[in-house]
């Protein structure tokens, strides 16, 4: 008989949150992917076109971890005007050493958007300037406000530049970072407009088409693109990764299918076979980072199951010493 343990999302939400050491945590998960032993599948979509939605599944073994989580990810993307959130999800955690099942996590996506954020703020600590102050948003979502609150625990922002499609959602967006950050934000046009001398530039949307050009980048910018986490999704020119002095996968295999990179080697602007680095090579220092002042870098995250094993065993490890769950035998 084995014992289960149940969290639901304010529970996971009083366990895990995005501050230093949910950084921490994606931050070795990238490192540890970098030395290979990592078994990560790739990454299981399903598409119910009648709905705008899909469906992800993702999972990782990570050696010296305990557990593994698989997490199922839903998003569907016309639940706003129903009043609903666009994405939700869970994570199953099983045990490394027997398979059999220790938590749900019942956590509606949370978890995703704490480790989704926290991999946007190790991408800006690696690749954006030291001096990085200000930032354009592209988006006014839920994962804009959380990569907001991320680089901020990595880079001293004074500066938030807004565009997104609905208007009205970007003022209000940059209202409350205003009034709850005390940061200058303010909303632009155009994301041209939003961009034009920003220090870094975070894409968080699930546009089909391109939202940057590529002639827009500026000598210095850093882009995190964090939105394309499917084959069909695109926000950023396939020219701009041939603009960037370094480009960079949180994993090259994803990329290639699924990420902005995907894009520029079905225009054919890059071979198939293109040697880049990723994250988890950076952060180990097995590959360069930014070494100027003036070059253009570009992050393509798509999100991985080793982020999502990581932190839902970060989540776990906290129950367990706080005693927290419903339990039941199975």
């Amino acid at each position: 008989m084995a014992t289960v343990r149940i969290l639901t999302q304010a529970q996971l939400e009083g366990l895990v949150r995005l501050d230093d050491e949910a950084v921490a945590c994606v931050r070795s998960a990238f490192e540890t992917l970098a030395a290979g032993s990592v078994v990560m599948p790739p990454i299981l979509r399903l598409d119910i076109a009648d709905a705008n939605g899909e469906v992800d599944v993702k999972t990782a073994y990570v050696p010296g971890l305990l557990r593994f989580a698989i997490k199922i990810s839903p998003g569907f993307f016309d639940n706003p005007a129903m009043g609903l959130s666009s994405t939700n999800g869970m994570m199953a955690v099983l045990s490394t050493r027997t398979g059999l099942l220790e938590a749900l996590l019942l956590d509606n996506g949370y978890l995703t958007d704490v480790r989704t954020a926290a991999a946007g703020a190790v991408a800006a600590d690696h690749l954006a300037r030291e001096d990085a102050r200000s930032v354009a948003i592209i988006g006014a979502g839920m994962q804009a406000r959380m990569q907001l609150e991320a680089l901020a625990l990595v880079r001293e922002i004074d500066e938030v530049r807004v565009w997104a499609r609905d208007d009205q959602k970007a003022q209000v967006f940059a209202q409350r970072v205003a009034a709850d950050r005390g940061l200058d934000a303010k909303v632009f046009p155009t994301a041209r407009d939003a961009m034009r001398g920003a220090d870094i530039v975070i894409t968080t949307t699930p546009a089909a088409t391109p939202l940057v050009e590529a002639e827009w980048l500026e000598p210095g910018q850093h882009i995190t693109a964090m939105g394309s986490d499917a084959e069909h999704k695109n926000e950023i020119a396939p020219q701009a990764l041939l603009r960037a002095d370094l480009y960079v996968a949180d994993s090259l295999s994803q990329t290639r299918r699924l990420g902005e990179l995907h894009h520029a080697i079905a225009a054919g602007l890059i071979a198939p076979d293109a040697p880049f680095a990723e994250l988890g090579a950076i952060i180990a220092g097995a590959h360069r980072g930014r070494e100027s002042a003036a070059e253009i870098t570009i992050a393509d995250l798509t999100g991985t199951g080793v982020q999502d094993t990581a932190i839902a065993d970060l989540a776990c490890v906290r129950a367990l010493a706080a005693g927290m769950g419903t339990r039941i035998s199975t």
